[in-house]
């Protein structure tokens, strides 16, 4: 197997606050890597989005690189200084945020601002840039792109500013894409659209992926793997197809048994009592187990490690010791 686009190893993220350091982050490990998707889902407030931005180097003050190591093909990246990153950025790791209106600059062109990240991470003339950015256009989905590429933002409507958006985390043919709630703002056509992109640029380019989304939906038809976070931690991490129909964690249990089906009938869905705790009162033991109907003491004291089930990996204490298939 080839070694992975991003390796996380250990990461923790902390923000400075008047009571003390708050670990919004606490431990969190995994690969991605070529030409693969990997989901992160869970609650607001899980962590998920604090790791993307961990990793691209933009965590907002006073967030904090805390602890682990953060690798890009085999090389650390989390103790770049600032300048260092800032070149890293859309050269290697593409970004692609949840609104494209906080991406793009509502006074210029669109074409302007691709040609500028064109030119930014590579070494094309501005003639060569415009055409790049035509033929990133056609590749994502504009229709009459050699006419649309001087319109401006309001122009384009919510799911076309979008593939401008991915147009532009891709214009320096990054290694990974961090996509951070990508179809959120869409309608259920333009979010499939979208997915089949992702993909599609996964397969053709070899472009790594984090996906980070709260919708199951989208997980179980983009990803390749999916990571299950709670309260800053990774609670389960495996192929799509295991932790989507056959969860192993509670928590992830929970997560999946909420989603309605087609078939489910008139019962009601299954509900997670309590909520998320704050970054202040997140208890001993295992984060979850207020809210976990199979909590025994242990849970309680002793912090669960990610461990081998089946062909994912659990951090749950009802693992210990089983040969579960």
């Amino acid at each position: 197997m080839s070694a992975p686009i991003l390796s996380v190893r250990d990461l923790a993220v902390a923000f400075e606050t008047r009571r003390g350091a708050l670990k919004a982050i606490d431990g969190v490990s995994f690969d991605i890597g070529q030409g693969e998707i990997l989901g992160v889902v869970g609650e607001s407030g899980a962590g998920k989005s604090v790791t993307g931005a961990a990793v691209i180097g933009l965590l907002d003050p006073p967030g904090r690189i805390a602890g682990g190591e953060i690798r890009l093909a085999g090389e650390r990246i989390d103790d770049l200084p600032p300048e260092a990153m800032r070149r890293l950025r859309g050269r290697r790791i593409g970004m692609i945020f949840q609104d494209p209106l906080t991406s793009l600059d509502p006074l210029y062109r669109v074409g302007d601002q691709l040609v500028e990240t064109i030119r930014t991470h590579t070494a094309l003339s501005g003639r060569a840039a415009r055409a790049r950015a035509i033929d990133l256009l056609a590749e994502v989905g504009i229709p009459a792109p050699e006419r649309r590429i001087d319109g401006y933002p309001h122009e384009f409507s919510g799911g076309m500013r979008q593939r401008v958006v991915i147009a532009l985390a891709l214009a320096a043919e990054p290694e990974l894409v961090i996509a951070d709630e990508p179809t959120t703002a869409l309608d259920v056509s333009v979010q499939a659209q979208v997915i089949a992109l992702l993909k599609r640029l996964c397969r053709d380019h070899g472009t790594a992926v984090m996906l980070v989304t709260h919708d199951m939906g989208v997980i179980a038809e983009a990803a390749d793997r999916v990571a299950v976070m709670y309260s800053g931690r990774i609670a389960e991490i495996g192929p799509v197809e295991a932790v989507v129909h056959a969860p192993r964690h509670p928590y992830a249990r929970g997560l999946m048994g909420a989603i309605p089906t087609l078939t489910q009938g008139e019962g009601r869905l299954a509900q997670i009592p309590g909520a998320m705790p704050r970054l202040t009162a997140i208890p001993p033991g295992c984060a979850f187990h207020p809210r976990c109907e199979h909590a025994f003491d242990r849970c309680r004291t002793e912090r669960p490690e990610p461990r081998a089930v089946g062909p994912s990996a659990v951090a749950c204490h009802l693992y210990d010791g089983e040969a579960v298939a």
